[in-house]
């Protein structure tokens, strides 16, 4: 494998906020299963939905997309996360939709707010973005009994070529990872496209954070790797199966370390560290991202 390139990107000093009280969300809105419990009850459903099932994902991905476009044009120095939290949680509520990370496992905010060296599960507080941060927003819709999951990384102003190259080709790893997906192929090719690109820059490809089934249960049980793992992982896809790819790239070593909040995984090393999410379902000759928004965001 590559070596871990140079970088002129500034190495990670973040340090926790304060989290705000977490907010209401109306009580006709209809809620996931685990709120109010440690954990979720276990899914013993499948993976692979019929038609109607997958259009109300798509619904509820479309609603998580259209958040995440209108919660990103606020994002600039200045603003804080728990700013951005705020906005995303009213967004989802006030179209009907309970926010995923709610509640989940006991996190405490509607949305993962992801900034530098953050690798996942960032919790939104009292952080205020800065000129030349790198932010991901992971969004999740739960609309009419399904779950949508997206998230993206977003630049902050003025930000060095290398934190910006990292963010351009983290897109590109989980494009090739949506290009790879065809039915009767195992799903560890995704992992292995993913990969072999990552590789080509000494990009960290980080290995215990993964894409997931989706759908009826915010995580089913189904796994999908982001790295070469075969020759486990080998279930075929087939269509109507739907899951998420989030491949999570680092400036350095793939490796982690956790929070005391149990939540927030930031890299060893402190280098930057970028992520991209899709919710798809497998079609008869590829893929169709669940996760797209609608014209009047996208505008």
């Amino acid at each position: 494998m590559a070596s871990a390139p140079s970088s002129t990107a500034p190495i990670g000093t973040l340090t926790k906020g304060t989290v705000t009280p977490m907010r209401p969300v109306p009580h006709h809105i209809e809620k996931p299963n685990y709120v109010g419990l440690d954990a979720p009850p276990e899914y013993t459903g499948e993976d692979v939905y019929d038609a109607a099932t997958v259009e109300r994902i798509r619904r509820a991905g479309q609603l998580a997309a259209d958040a995440m476009v209108a919660t990103g044009r606020l994002i600039r120095p200045g603003v804080t996360t728990d700013e951005l939290d705020a906005f995303a949680h009213e967004y989802l509520v006030s179209r009907g939709a309970y926010p995923s990370c709610l509640s989940y496992r006991g996190f405490p905010k509607a949305i993962c707010t992801s900034v530098n060296e953050v690798i996942c599960h960032g919790i939104p507080d009292s952080t205020t973005l800065q000129d030349g941060d790198i932010v991901n927003l992971d969004i999740t819709a739960y609309l009419d009994g399904v779950h949508g999951d997206h998230n993206r990384t977003f630049l902050v102003g003025d930000v060095d070529e290398d934190s910006r190259l990292l963010v351009e080709r983290t897109h590109e790893a989980m494009m090739r990872g949506i290009r790879a997906v065809k039915p009767g192929r195992p799903i560890n090719v995704i992992g292995r496209s993913i990969e072999s690109y990552a590789k080509r820059f000494g990009y960290g490809v980080v290995r215990e954070f993964i894409g997931h089934g989706v759908g009826k249960a915010f995580h089913t049980g189904l796994v999908i790797p982001h790295y070469d793992a075969a020759p486990e992982y080998s279930r075929p896809m087939e269509p109507g199966m739907v899951f998420t790819i989030e491949p999570m790239l680092t400036l350095g070593t793939r490796h982690w370390d956790m929070w005391e909040d149990g939540w927030t995984a930031v890299t060893r090393d402190r280098r930057r560290t970028a992520q991209f999410e899709h919710t798809l379902v497998v079609t008869d000759d590829g893929a169709d991202v669940l996760t797209l928004p609608s014209s009047e965001e996208d505008a």
